[in-house]
């Protein structure tokens, strides 16, 4: 049966139980409303741990001064609901002032990587992404924990701290989960009305004109993302933030495709922006 756990101390003691009677624990981090690409992570934690923990915090960290903070859909019974039908065991779900108290100083800054791609108009995100999931692989002590693909500059980012602070955590990247149609399931979906649904899809449109020339043996990074703005500008709603094709570790742009390189795109359709990507 489904536990929600709010507090830090009510968490801490869970997981001294579990560790000493020496279950594994999967964790999935998330922020809430929940969709299909959520649980294909919470399935694949249930089918390699004894115990699958889910936290849902909306990180004010991670959120600029004039992004949608107070806008990001909340419906935590009806994750609640999801979460308890697919066997999940806790849910973590704490307050902000749990997290941090008036007097949380600390930031972890992940040099190099934070002002690429999204970094560049999102200043501090990734800051508040490295901070909120090192406090949670603290309280939660996973053996193995779960992202998915579409949100890749944030897994190079938790990749690179669990090395470089010796964190004894697994980390696994499952790939994107699509709808019919190639758009990228995102929360943020729920802001699209259904023009802007339709202009959606020339994200995944212009990551497959990508994959399709690099198959066809073109490797110049600039002729392939010329033709990515191509398909994009297509579209009336459609805005790019940006578009690049990256090395998988450094995300440093690079001037010829490489296999394993990734292309990351961001755009704005209407008010919303997206995030999309393909490993070439």
């Amino acid at each position: 049966m489904l536990q929600v756990i709010t507090s830090i101390s009510d968490i801490k003691n869970k997981i001294q139980t579990l560790k000493q009677n020496q279950l594994t624990i999967g964790f999935v981090p998330t922020m809430g409303a929940l969709h299909e690409g959520h649980l294909s992570l919470v399935r694949q934690a249930k089918k390699e741990n004894d115990q699958v923990f889910v936290s849902i915090f909306i990180n004010p960290l991670q959120f600029g001064k004039n992004e949608d903070f107070r806008q990001y859909p909340r419906v935590f019974d009806k994750d609640c609901e999801l979460l308890s039908s697919e066997g999940v065991d806790i849910v973590f779900n704490p307050i902000p002032a749990e997290m941090y108290p008036d007097d949380f100083c600390t930031s972890v800054i992940p040099r190099h990587l934070e002002d690429k791609l999204c970094g560049k108009s999102r200043p501090g995100h990734f800051r508040g992404v490295a901070v909120v999931v090192l406090k949670l692989f603290n309280l939660v002590k996973p053996d193995i924990a779960y992202f998915g693909q579409k949100d890749f500059q944030q897994t190079v980012v938790i990749k690179r701290i669990v090395s470089d602070l010796n964190l004894d955590v697994n980390i696994k990247i499952l790939p994107t989960i699509r709808d019919n149609e190639g758009l990228a399931l995102s929360s943020r979906n729920a802001y699209l009305n259904e023009t802007e649904k339709k202009d959606a899809l020339c994200l995944y449109s212009s990551l497959v004109k990508a994959q399709s020339m690099v198959n066809a043996g073109i490797k110049k990074a600039e002729e392939i993302l010329l033709e990515m703005e191509k398909v994009i500008n297509n579209c009336k709603t459609a805005r790019i933030d940006y578009i690049s094709i990256v090395n998988p570790e450094t995300l440093a742009a690079v001037p010829r495709v490489r296999k394993g390189d990734v292309v990351a795109l961001a755009v704005r359709i209407g008010k919303t922006r997206l995030i999309d990507n393909v490993i070439l």
